[in-house]
């Protein structure tokens, strides 16, 4: 018995200085600072979990949410908090985020929570830093660059367009967000791996990368059966699916002369990554070419349902676009460019809707910037969605207007749908274009209309997703395929 309490009173005292660890790693640089001027206003909120829940809390992804109201309404645009276990400065404002994008691995790095990590592994594109994302940057810039305009992969996901439309045929509703995933998956897992979604390594990796998804977005505990265990054993089922696609290749001469012009092929002859990193890299462009692109695909269809104006005028380019080409053309990459309206549609999904609504960064040194002191080794959050929904930036900022874009930058510091700095996401360009083709056969074969926006709209939890899963109800105009 003497043992067994000597047993328990060794556990508390260990909870006891556990906890004093965490007061003095988090909490006591906050009083350290508190007597600066220069250090944003704002609240550190309860012991420990600060004021992350009522940040986390969800609400439509085109408005700011009650926690961002109610801060800069009470402490401005820049404003200090307690997130994700650690003092936090949080910027909504447009020149504060751009410094930040800008100085990437200067004065900020990439800063992700550790269970992110677990998930997605320490040589993921989205948590590396230094070198090793440097590396992995270069090669994914390489690669869009190569894919883009190339016949091979605008066909490819022509085809898979018009496979998913028909599906459709005689069907009075879809769930639009599950045809998306349906659509974005095939596209991307052929570009990447040379996999059709007849083949079983597809259905295999599918499965997984579900499980892996729903680990992505839960709570980051490691007890088995858990979506988050799950989820870092699904990533570990990938990651050895794609080794021994890899070993395949390697060993058969005639699979690489027949798939030559997917990513994997290309990455087989890179010398600067390790293989760890190709993994990692393929785990990435799925991740990236699978979730936000199906999102933003679900966005420009929730958004165009409510904008009759705007799904009329795309659909005449289309039509304009389709009258130039022979009968079951292609499309190309000079049709892409001449889709103007389509691009400004897009761009206004993404500034509405807000895929990301803000990253994660640290300050690497004390930095200063206008009148604010960010001490070092705080967490910095750039709020995306608070420039893009600022209507001294953007006239008539909470209303779909894609009409804005006929005069205003795409790519100035007021828009960052993908990032910025040397983090700005490599494959947009490659989502566009997915985008863009879809909405080429979608507009011209179908109408569509949505349920209540209230009950199923863009919902950021922070990760945005459509709760309903976005039911469309159909009419049916007529299916035009290519051969």
């Amino acid at each position: 018995m003497a043992a067994t309490g000597c047993s328990w009173l060794g556990v508390l005292v260990g909870i006891f200085c556990g906890l004093l660890g965490i007061i003095f790693n988090h909490f006591l640089p906050m009083f350290l600072k508190r007597g600066s001027d220069h250090v944003p206003k704002g609240s550190f909120g309860w012991p420990i979990l600060g004021e992350t829940l009522g940040f986390l809390k969800p609400h439509a992804s085109n408005s700011l949410g009650k926690f961002l109201q109610d801060h800069c309404s009470r402490y401005g645009k820049v404003f200090k908090s307690h997130l994700f276990f650690s003092p936090t400065v949080v910027s909504c404002d447009q020149e504060l985020n751009y410094f930040i994008l800008q100085n990437e691995g200067k004065l900020f790095q990439c800063s992700y929570p550790k269970p992110i990590h677990g998930i997605l592994g320490n040589v993921s594109m989205l948590v590396a830093v230094g070198d090793t994302h440097k590396r992995l940057r270069n090669v994914a810039l390489s690669l869009v660059n190569i894919t883009k305009s190339k016949p091979e992969f605008l066909n490819d996901i022509e085809r898979t367009t018009i496979q998913i439309l028909n599906s459709w045929k005689d069907k009075k509703q879809v769930m639009f967000c599950e045809e998306a995933r349906k659509f974005t998956f095939n596209v991307i897992v052929k570009q990447v791996l040379g996999l059709t979604p007849e083949e079983p390594e597809t259905t295999k990796i599918l499965k997984d990368f579900l499980t892996f998804m729903k680990g992505l977005i839960s709570l980051p505990l490691y007890i088995p059966g858990t979506p988050y265990a799950r989820a870092v054993q699904a990533r570990s089922r990938i990651s050895s699916t794609v080794k021994a696609i890899i070993e395949e290749r390697r060993r058969n001469v005639d699979c690489r002369s027949k798939r030559r012009s997917d990513f994997l092929e290309i990455l087989l002859s890179v010398d600067t990554l390790s293989e760890d990193e190709k993994v990692s890299f393929v785990l990435d462009s799925l991740l990236g070419g699978y979730e936000t692109t199906s999102l933003l695909m679900a966005m420009v269809v929730h958004f165009l349902a409510n904008s009759p104006t705007a799904l009329d005028q795309l659909k005449l380019e289309h039509q304009n676009i389709r009258s130039m080409k022979e009968k079951d053309e292609y499309l190309n990459w000079e049709d892409y460019k001449n889709m103007e309206f389509t691009q400004n549609v897009i761009s206004e999904a993404l500034r509405y809707g807000n895929i990301v609504k803000f990253v994660h960064r640290k300050a690497l040194q004390d930095v200063k910037f206008g009148g604010y002191l960010i001490p070092s080794g705080w967490k910095v959050l750039p709020v995306f969605t608070a420039v893009h929904l600022d209507s001294s930036l953007h006239a008539s900022a909470l209303q779909f207007h894609p009409w804005r874009w006929e005069t205003q930058d795409q790519t100035c510091k007021k828009f960052t749908p993908f990032g910025g700095g040397s983090r700005c996401c490599p494959g947009s360009e490659l989502a566009k274009v997915e985008v863009a083709f879809f909405l080429y056969h979608l507009v011209q074969n179908f109408r569509w209309r949505t349920e209540d926006v209230e009950q199923d709209q863009p919902i950021a939890y922070p990760y945005v997703e459509f709760q309903r899963g976005l039911m469309l109800h159909l009419e049916e105009c007529s299916i035009l395929s290519p051969e």
